[in-house]
Parts: C-alpha cells; structure tokens; sequence
C-alpha cells in the first residue's frame, strides 16, 4: 500500500490530508515537530482536525520529577498550542523517566493521557516484572534505548489504542523524524500504518497513519518555515544547543555537558550519582564527568538561561519580523539522532 522509502533523498510522498478526520502531531518541543505543525498550516489543513500531543518525559502535574527533560518545555508546548488555538493533550509514564529507570522486580508503571473527555489511564498491571537501574544506552536498538520507546512511542500507542473516539475514524499520527539527521534515520518510511493500526482488523477498525512530514526537510528548510511564521524557538536554541530533546540527553556531546554542568551544577551532579550508583555509565566508558572535562560550554546568557530552566514560558511565541533571529544553536550540535 505504501511505497517503500531506502536511500535518502526520495520524492516526498503527498499526502491528502483531507482525507483524514484526526490529525495528531506529536510535538517535543523542538524545531522540528514544530516545522511539521508549521507545514500542516501551510498546507491549509482543516485546524478542526489538528491536535497537539506531548509526551511529558518526567511525568506531570504532581507526578513530574524534573530530572531529565528542559523543565520549560511542556510550558512551551503549551504556549504554542495556544498562540494556533489547537487543542493540546499531555500525556506520560507515571513517575516520568526517574521511576523506569529505577524499576525494580517490578513491572512499568501505567501511562497516564489526556482526551477530550478529561484524564485516562491505561496500563500498569502487567505480571511481567523486570529490573532497570541504568540510564538508556546510546543505541539505535529501542530495546536498550528504553527512553524513547517507554516514554514516547509506547506512550502515543497506548494512547492511541485506549480511545474510542478513533475507532471507525481514519487519523494521521504526525511525527518530526528527518533522514539527514543520521543514517538510521535515512531508512524510515515516510507513510506507513502506526502500530496501533488495526484497519486489517475484523472486530476493532482503528485506521492511523504514521506520517514523517519533514523527513526529507534538511536544517535549513526547518529554521526558513519558522523564520517565516515568526515563530520564537524554545529557548535551549539560543543557548547553543542544537536539538531539543531531553535537557540530559542520552547522545550528548562533551560540550553539551560542559554546559550542563556549567548552568545546572545540582542537576549534573544528580546525573553523576545516578552512573556511580549502577556502576554504569550513559555513554561508553565515559563518565559524564569525563565528557565535560573534555568539552567547552556554549557562550550562553543569564536569561536565557533562565528561561530555558524555567517551570513557565513568559514570552511571546510570535515575533514579530525584525524580532525574529536565528538562535545560536540552529546550525550547531545535534546530538541525539540515532
């Protein structure tokens, strides 16, 4: 049914959106799942059918325990969602990313998602126990990379699977992955049914797409889309990080936490007892200790320091024109694309 994508680039495949009577874009935060919403726009697509969906890594409300993610990021999200008037729905793993990691002779925790209809569960109760007590493993291979998988796509599955208001429908599960951001990448499908498909089904139909809208955008189509809807980045971007994605990220260069360290002391070294307590590392044989003595912190300011380790996003998500610049990290590392 779908044409098969293998070396990058290839012809984008077109997609017709009115065909859709959901329209999900997962959105971290970062610049590219915000290109995906941006080109959504462009294209004119029925607002009525969009939704925002964020996957709180950390957890939420009185579940959240800042740990690993931006602590202004879900803020962000927020803020976005309402500048476009588009509904946003938070979701996560109970106790975050602190409490998979520290799982022990216990099964994962139950995933916690809003609807339209107010908060549900799911999940929570399996027999099969297991044991973590180490951080994911800088690996293409989701088995060992449990962050992604565990806090993000088996999120958005649960989710998907554990509402009814998609049963019968046809949705469009939007994502931001991009082939030049690495060779693992390069091979993804562009269009190909979501694993919480079930249209082959005779008793459950759920029809939903996975749609990789960007995935043949390089950096410099991303930051023109943003540029030209004045849209202002999440505030990790003007401190010299290139990609938003966890505030520790597993894939984090040397000078990335150099940084870390640099503007979070108490933080980096909660991070460090974590690794001497499981007597592992996150990176191979390299402390994040012995990261950053080798690396260099970005050139960062006190407020957007404090901006991007905020709890509340206080600025304005529209510029206007001659407000608008391209933040320090747009063209610099991008750690953190397996």
């Amino acid at each position: 049914m779908y044409k098969q994508l293998s070396l990058w680039p290839t012809e984008p495949i077109s997609v017709d959106l009115a065909s859709y009577d959901c329209i999900v874009v997962a959105f971290s935060g970062g610049k590219d799942s915000l290109a995906c919403l941006l080109h959504l726009l462009d294209k004119e697509v029925d607002r009525q059918k969009l939704e925002i969906w964020h996957h709180c890594v950390d957890g939420n409300g009185a579940d959240v325990n800042h740990f690993m993610d931006w602590p202004v990021t879900t803020s962000y999200v927020q803020a976005v969602a309402r500048a476009f008037r588009i509904p946003c729905f938070l979701s996560w793993k109970q106790g975050g990313f602190l409490c998979e990691m520290l799982r022990q002779n216990s099964p994962t925790s139950a995933t916690h998602f809003e609807t339209p209809d107010g908060l549900q569960s799911a999940g929570g109760n399996s027999k099969k126990i297991n044991t973590r007590l180490k951080f994911p493993q800088v690996s293409g291979d989701l088995s060992v990379r449990w962050c992604s998988a565990y806090l993000k796509i088996g999120v958005a599955a649960i989710a998907l699977r554990n509402q009814q208001r998609f049963l019968g429908k046809k949705t469009l599960f939007v994502t931001g992955e991009r082939a030049d951001e690495s060779p693992n990448r390069a091979k993804y499908n562009q269009l190909e049914p979501h694993q919480a498909d079930t249209r082959n089904s005779r008793t459950v139909y759920r029809y939903i797409d996975h749609w990789r809208a960007v995935l043949h955008w390089n950096r410099q189509d991303v930051w023109e889309i943003i540029r030209r809807y004045g849209i202002n980045p999440h505030p990790a971007y003007r401190l010299g990080w290139g990609r938003v994605s966890c505030f520790g990220c597993i894939f984090g260069s040397a000078n990335m936490w150099a940084s870390v360290r640099l503007i979070a002391p108490d933080y980096f070294a909660r991070i460090n007892k974590y690794e001497r307590k499981f007597g592992h590392t996150i990176q191979h044989n390299e402390s994040i200790v012995e990261l950053a003595n080798k690396g260099k912190p970005f050139t960062m300011q006190g407020a957007d320091i404090s901006s991007a380790l905020a709890n509340k996003f206080n600025e304005p998500i529209l510029l206007p024109a001659d407000s608008w610049h391209l933040p320090a990290g747009a063209y610099g590392e991008s750690d953190g694309s397996p």
